[in-house]
Formats: structure tokens, C-alpha cells, sequence
């Protein structure tokens, strides 16, 4: 039966040490599947942070300087709101994926896997060789051929995971300061050096050390599988009630005695964390779909139908019944279009320039010539296109004047100016102690926005 429970540390032996795997690749179709998934992903990995949109990166999380850029859209802290709205689709997106499919994210987009799987893994195969041979080379003693199997293999993981650093780095700080920490000497660029040591070494341990351990211990997603999934949702799975009672097959013998499984562990080998399928659906499982590649190969030598191990749901094995849309799918899939809804009026919405105008603290108002009475403003103004503007103020009441300290000037792209000015009006147009006002950001005599603010003055008697 299917059961999202724990059963077992399948990576560590009966003395509590660590079980290192040796998954043996056997490519079927959900492998080249996988792999061809697995090139794109990696090719818009690697090229992400120099693909330009409208001279701007592809994808940029730049946390030092608080830009971040998406799609070759910019987004500054005022835009913050928009990312808690990108964080929560997120979050209601695996909710749903788990939901619906499992820990399908995992086995299938999750980088850790791909550059474990489709990565390392195969140079680890190409130089030490089958899974045999692997345990052997581990277990023998050192020998010139071992050091240099071993030598080459690590040599290989610590380039490959300099390359990731830097790639990793160059989405946070941008492609040209990656070239120019690569390019000018290491006195100018000390930290961003050592940062790219500090990201090699991690992904060097992560990749020759923890490998699967990250999956099984370290990440928080496989806990939440145990309260997403229920009988509806589809996993890679045992059809047990096809499989039991499982047995090596005799040709004298009657088939119709054993289910179909032939106890042959290859469902076990090729598991890169080690697990048994047959026991249940467990925490550790990635649904990368090795297993069922695996089975299918050997339900084809012995002429029985493919996918005794495949995509079920519990109620699918157990009742015989279709996969179905259920409540919960229902109720996720709602909010996630609200929140996508959302997400997109508030892209669209947004203007090339984010004005904020506050009027001084604890200054007074003035009296000016003429029967004017003036409050002084800050104002900063943020330019988030790669395009220099030139904005104005200018008031909404024809009755209202602006007197610059320091004016606007032209903003350059992706740049912020402050202004200082006096905003002045008739006092024989005050009414009471506080004046709602409005400014009209202007550019090219087009309107962009209007900002709202207090006014403060005397009350005359008129």
C-alpha cells in the first residue's frame, strides 16, 4: 500500500555508518526524458546571467544593492511587494505540483538532482566505471591506478563547481562585475574572490560528500510530502496487488501462481537514495523515475505489461479508479490564478518611475511675498529604466506654485535624484490648518502619476 512514511534510513547501514550509493543508470525512456529536460535547464542555467532584454539581464537577484531583475524587467525595494507576491505563487505552486504529483519537482527540475544525476554522476561513471567497479575501487587499498582515477574524478568536480560558482555569483552581482573580478587583479576585487572560493568549495562538498543526503536529510521538502499527499495524488509507485506475491520465475512452473514482480532488485539499484519502491511510498523518494525505467525493462524480457511500478495514486491501485481533480487541486488551483492575477495587474501597473514627496519634518510654514504661504518637500525620484528621464513637477491647483532649492535634473537610467522645493500657495485659498495637495509627475507634458500630500498654513479671515 501507498504510505508517505518514513521507513528506514535506507543511506546508512545496521552499525549507524553512513551507506554510500552506487545507483546503477539503466537509460530508459523517463531517463531520456529526464535528460533532455535536464540540457535546457542546464543551458539556461549557464547563460542566464548574459542574456540581455532590453539591456538588462535575464535574472538578476542582486541583494547588496537591493535590484533585482526579472525577465529583463528591474525591481527595487519599493517593488518588494510584488516579490512577496512572486514567493507566495511560488508556494502555492508546490503545494499544488505536491498535491497533485508528489515530490515530482524534485526528481525532475530540482537543481541538486539534475547536477547530481545528469552531472557529476556520469563523470563519476565515465572514470571509475559500473557500480561494481566503484565499490571496488572504494574499498581497495591506494594504488597509483586508484589515485589517479580518484585524482582525475575530484579534479573534475572542483572545475565543474567553479564554473557553478561563478555562474551562482553572476546572478547576484551581475555578469560585468563577474568579468571584472575574472579579468582585473585580486587586490581590487578581494571579496568577490573569495566568494567565489567560499560557493566552489560548498558545491564541491555538496556534490562529492552530501550528494543524495541533501535530498534525504537536509531538504525541508520531503517533510511536507507526508502532510500534501493523500490517496488521490499520483506517485511513483508499486502496483503491489499486480506485483505480490513476487518470486523468481520458473519456466516449468505456473506464472499465474506469482505476480508479476520477479524480485530481480533493480528497483533498488538504480535508486540514487537507496530506497525500495515496493515498501511504500517514503520521504526519500525523488520520483525521478529510475525505478520504473528499470522494471519496465525486465516486465519487457519476460513479456508482461510495462509499468508495474509507474504514476499511481493509492485509490488507483487499491480501488481500480481514475486519476481525479480533486477538491484541494481545486481550491489551490483558485488561488493560484488569484494570485497570478494579481501579480500581473500590479507588473502592468507599474511606471518607469517611482516618485516619493514628503513634506519636511518638523519645519513650519512660511509666509512669502504676495500673500503666499510656502512648505518645503523632499522629493526622490527613482528611474527603474534603463533610459535617462527628464521629470518635472508640477501642481495640480492652478493657484499653486513650485520654487526649487536643488531642482530634478535629468535622472540617469536605473539612477535616483532628490529634489528640495518650496510649495506655495495663496493664503486666502487655505481653509483649514491641513490642505490635501497634488503634484502631477510629468515627463514630455504626459502625466505619469500623482502624488497626494498634506499642506499646512494659517486660516485668514477673508
Amino acid at each position: 500500500m501507498i504510505s508517505a512514511e518514513i521507513t528506514g534510513q535506507p543511506n546508512t547501514t545496521t552499525a549507524g555508518k553512513r551507506k554510500w550509493m552506487y545507483p546503477l543508470i539503466r537509460k530508459g525512456k523517463f531517463y531520456q526524458y529526464r535528460s533532455w529536460l535536464s540540457y535546457a535547464y542546464l543551458i539556461i542555467l549557464f547563460t542566464g546571467p548574459f542574456i540581455r532584454i532590453n539591456g538588462h539581464p535575464l535574472l538578476l537577484i542582486n541583494v547588496i544593492e537591493r535590484r533585482f531583475v526579472l525577465f529583463g524587467q528591474v525591481f527595487w525595494p519599493q517593488d518588494f511587494f510584488i516579490f512577496v507576491i512572486i514567493m507566495l505563487l511560488g508556494m502555492v505552486c508546490v503545494i499544488l505540483f505536491t498535491i497533485a504529483f508528489g515530490r515530482v519537482f524534485c526528481g525532475w527540475i530540482c537543481p541538486q538532482t539534475i547536477f547530481m544525476e545528469m552531472v557529476f554522476r556520469k563523470i563519476e561513471v565515465l572514470i571509475e566505471g559500473s557500480p561494481k567497479q566503484r565499490r571496488l575501487l572504494d574499498n581497495s587499498p591506494w594504488t597509483a591506478a586508484k589515485v589517479k582515477k580518484k585524482a582525475s574524478k575530484h579534479f573534475l568536480f572542483i572545475v565543474l563547481s567553479f564554473l557553478i560558482a561563478n555562474t551562482f555569483l553572476a546572478y547576484i552581482i551581475g555578469s560585468d562585475s563577474l568579468i571584472k573580478i575574472i579579468t582585473e587583479p585580486v587586490s581590487l576585487h578581494l571579496s568577490g574572490f573569495i566568494s567565489i572560493w567560499v560557493f566552489t568549495t560548498v558545491f564541491y562538498l555538496v556534490y562529492s560528500q552530501m550528494r543524495e543526503l541533501v535530498c534525504t536529510v537536509a531538504c525541508p521538502y520531503g517533510r511536507l510530502q507526508d502532510v500534501l499527499i493523500d490517496k488521490q495524488t499520483l506517485v511513483v509507485a508499486y502496483n503491489y496487488l499486480r506485483g505480490e506475491p513476487r518470486g523468481k520465475r520458473v519456466k516449468a512452473e505456473n506464472a499465474s501462481s506469482k505476480g508479476d514482480c520477479v524480485d530481480c532488485g533493480l528497483c533498488v539499484d538504480v535508486c540514487p537514495t537507496g530506497i525500495d519502491i515496493r515498501k511504500g511510498t517514503q520521504l526519500e523518494c525523488i520520483n525521478c523515475t529510475a525505478c520504473i525505467d528499470a522494471c519496465n525493462q525486465v516486465m519487457e524480457k519476460i513479456n508482461r505489461p510495462l509499468n508495474l511500478i509507474g504514476f499511481y495514486s493509492e485509490e488507483t491501485i487499491a480501488e481500480n479508479k481514475k486519476p481525479v481533480f480533486t477538491k484541494r487541486m481545486m481550491a489551490y488551483s483558485a488561488i493560484m490564478v488569484v494570485l497570478l492575477g494579481v501579480l500581473i495587474y500590479f507588473i502592468a501597473a507599474r511606471t518607469a518611475v517611482d516618485v516619493n514627496i514628503l513634506r519636511s519634518a518638523g519645519t513650519l510654514y512660511q509666509e512669502q511675498p504676495g500673500g503666499y504661504i510656502s512648505n518645503i518637500y523632499n522629493a526622490e525620484i527613482t528611474n527603474k529604466s534603463n533610459k535617462a528621464q527628464q521629470i518635472t513637477l508640477q501642481p495640480e491647483q492652478k493657484d499653486v506654485v513650485i520654487k526649487y532649492i536643488q531642482p530634478v535634473g535629468t535622472i540617469d537610467a536605473e539612477g535616483t535624484n532628490k529634489a528640495v522645493f518650496f510649495i506655495m500657495m495663496p493664503g486666502k485659498s487655505i481653509r483649514t490648518t491641513k490642505t490635501t495637495i497634488k503634484i502631477n509627475v510629468m515627463q514630455q507634458g504626459k502625466v505619469l502619476q500623482t502624488i497626494e500630500s498634506t499642506f499646512t498654513g494659517p486660516i485668514y479671515d477673508n
